[in-house]
C-alpha cells in the first residue's frame, strides 16, 4: 500500500455540491485542501449533476424569486413531508442558513436563471441553475481549481482510521492500487448508497433487485460504511431514502431527472394488477413526488402504471420516452399487459365517482372523486378522452438517507455520543439528521450547501486554527 508523506490541511471524500462547497469553505479559509472523488474527471459530481434546483429561505421577492419564503412556511412544508420524523432544531438551523445559500453560489459564479412558471409550483420556493447540476458542478470545480484545491479522480474512500486524538487518515482504491491518505482534518461529503444493490437488498428485500438508481453509479457508500466501521454512530433508517416515480425504460444507473414523470396527479395510477392503489391527487407535485418511488417499490414486480387520456397531455412536463399509448381503454390495458376486465372496471369506477369541478393545476382545486375506497383528492378528471396513454414507472432511488450523526458544526459524533475530533460530514451522508422520510424538491441542496460551507469552515479551524 502506498502512503502520503504529505499531510494536507483538509481532507475531502466526494465530488458533489457537498464535497466542493466544503473544498472552497476550507480553501477560503486558507486551509490547503484535498479532494478524492470516486468518479473519473468526465463522470464527477455525484449526483449534483443532475440537480435543477436549491430551496432556500428568503424575505421577499428577487430578481429570480416572485415572492417571499420565510422559516416558518419552509418548515411546516418539510414537517408535513415527514411526517415529523425530523430534528426539528437541526432542521430549523438547516433553513435559516440557507438565507445566504444563493448570493455565496453566485459569488462563485453559479448562475440562476428566472422564476420558474408552469405546474411545479416552486416559483416563490426553489432558484433554479442556468445550465442544471452540470453548470454548477463545472462553476464550483473551477473556482476550487483556482484556489489551489488538489483533485484526485478515480480515488474511492473504504477506509477511515481514528485513533484516541482523533482523525489520522483514510485508506482509498485509486487506479495505482490502495493508499492512505493522512491529514490533519477529514470531510466525509461522498454521498449515501443507492447504487450498492447489495445493500440496497439488505434493507428492501429482493425488491431491491428492480430499483433504478437516478443517480451516479459511484455512490457505492463504502466511505458511509468506513465511518460506521471507524465507530461514527449513525442516524436514519437504511430503507428511507429519496425515491420517485420514474419511466421503467430507463437504464439502471444514472437515469437523471430527465427520467422522471410529472403526468401522475392528472390521471390514476394502477399496478400491473390493474388496481388503484394511492391518492394521486394529495397535494402538489413537489412536496409528493417523492413518496412515488416507495408506493411503486410496495407494489407486484415494482411496476406501476400512470394513466391519462388527451386532455391531460398539455398539463405537465414530457418524459424523456414517450406513453404507450391506444384509441381505446382495452387497447391499452393490452398494451401494458394489464387484465382488461379489471382495468376497465377501475377506469368505470374512478370515472363515475369523479365530482363536477373546474380543474386548475395551478391550486389544490378541489376537484376530487366520491365513493371510492381510495379517493383522489385534486385535479380528479374522468378519463374518456381518447388516445390514452401510460407511462410504466418503477422506483428510482436518488439517495438513501441512513448516515452518519453530526451536530450544527458538521461535526461527527461517534457511538458513545462523544465528538471525533478533526471529522466532519456533510450532504447525502448525514441526510438523515433532517430527513426521516419523505422529501422536498431542491432540499438535498439545501442541506449539502448549508452543511458543505460548515464542514469545510470547521475543518481548517480545526487544522489551522
Amino acid at each position: 500500500m502506498n502512503t502520503s508523506s504529505k499531510i494536507c490541511d483538509v481532507l475531502i471524500a466526494g465530488g458533489g455540491n457537498a464535497a466542493l462547497c466544503a473544498a472552497l469553505s476550507a480553501a477560503e479559509a486558507g486551509a490547503e485542501v484535498q479532494l478524492l472523488e470516486a468518479a473519473p474527471r468526465h463522470f464527477r459530481g455525484g449526483n449534483s449533476r443532475h440537480v435543477r434546483n436549491i430551496r432556500y429561505m428568503h424575505k421577499g421577492p428577487t430578481d429570480i424569486m416572485t415572492g417571499p419564503y420565510e422559516e416558518e412556511p419552509f418548515f411546516e412544508d418539510l414537517l408535513r413531508v415527514t411526517g415529523g420524523k425530523t430534528d426539528e432544531k437541526l432542521a430549523r438551523f438547516c433553513i435559516q442558513q440557507s438565507e445566504d445559500a444563493v448570493d455565496w453560489m453566485r459569488v462563485r459564479d453559479v448562475r440562476f436563471q428566472p422564476a420558474l412558471g408552469g405546474t411545479l409550483q416552486l416559483s416563490e420556493t426553489n432558484a433554479f441553475f442556468l445550465g442544471g447540476g452540470k453548470a454548477l458542478v463545472n462553476a464550483l470545480y473551477a473556482r476550487a481549481e483556482k484556489l489551489g484545491v488538489r483533485i484526485a479522480y478515480e480515488t474511492e474512500v473504504h477506509g477511515v482510521s481514528l485513533d484516541a486524538d482523533g482523525f489520522r487518515h483514510v485508506t482509498a482504491r485509486t487506479p495505482d492500487g490502495d493508499r492512505e491518505f493522512p491529514a490533519k482534518a477529514f470531510v466525509a461529503a461522498a454521498g449515501g448508497f443507492e447504487a450498492n444493490i447489495a445493500w440496497l437488498t439488505e434493507a428492501w428485500g429482493p425488491a431491491a433487485e428492480n430499483f433504478l438508481v437516478r443517480g451516479s453509479p459511484f455512490n457505492t457508500g463504502l466511505t458511509l460504511r468506513a465511518m460506521m466501521d471507524a465507530g461514527a454512530a449513525t442516524i436514519g433508517d437504511a430503507d428511507q431514502c429519496h425515491a420517485v416515480a420514474i419511466d421503467a425504460r430507463v437504464p439502471k444507473f444514472d437515469a437523471g431527472i430527465v427520467s422522471r414523470s410529472d403526468s401522475v396527479p392528472f390521471g390514476i395510477m394502477v399496478n400491473k394488477e390493474g388496481v388503484r392503489f394511492y391518492d394521486e391527487g394529495e397535494d402538489f407535485w413537489p412536496k409528493r413526488y417523492a413518496i412515488w418511488g416507495r408506493l411503486i417499490a410496495a407494489q407486484p414486480d415494482q411496476i406501476a402504471y400512470s394513466i391519462i387520456d388527451a386532455k391531460a397531455v398539455p398539463l405537465f412536463m414530457p418524459s424523456v420516452y414517450a406513453p404507450l399509448q391506444a384509441v381505446t381503454l382495452a387497447g391499452l390495458a393490452n398494451e401494458i399487459g394489464v387484465d382488461g376486465a379489471t382495468f376497465e372496471a377501475t377506469l368505470g369506477a374512478y370515472n363515475a365517482a369523479v365530482q363536477p369541478g373546474q380543474l386548475d393545476s395551478a391550486v389544490l382545486d378541489g376537484c376530487r372523486t366520491q365513493g371510492l375506497g381510495i379517493e383522489k383528492s385534486n385535479w380528479a378528471r374522468t378519463i374518456d378522452t381518447p388516445p390514452f396513454y401510460a407511462y410504466p414507472l418503477a422506483p428510482g432511488i436518488t439517495f438513501t438517507y441512513l448516515g452518519v450523526r453530526i451536530d450544527e458544526t458538521a461535526k461527527v459524533r461517534l457511538k458513545d455520543d462523544s465528538i471525533a475530533p478533526g471529522m466532519f460530514a456533510a450532504g447525502e451522508l448525514m441526510s438523515g439528521n433532517i430527513l426521516g422520510q419523505g422529501y422536498l424538491a431542491g432540499f438535498g441542496m439545501t442541506i449539502g450547501t448549508v452543511f458543505g460551507r460548515i464542514a469545510g469552515r470547521e475543518a481548517a479551524r480545526h487544522a489551522i486554527g
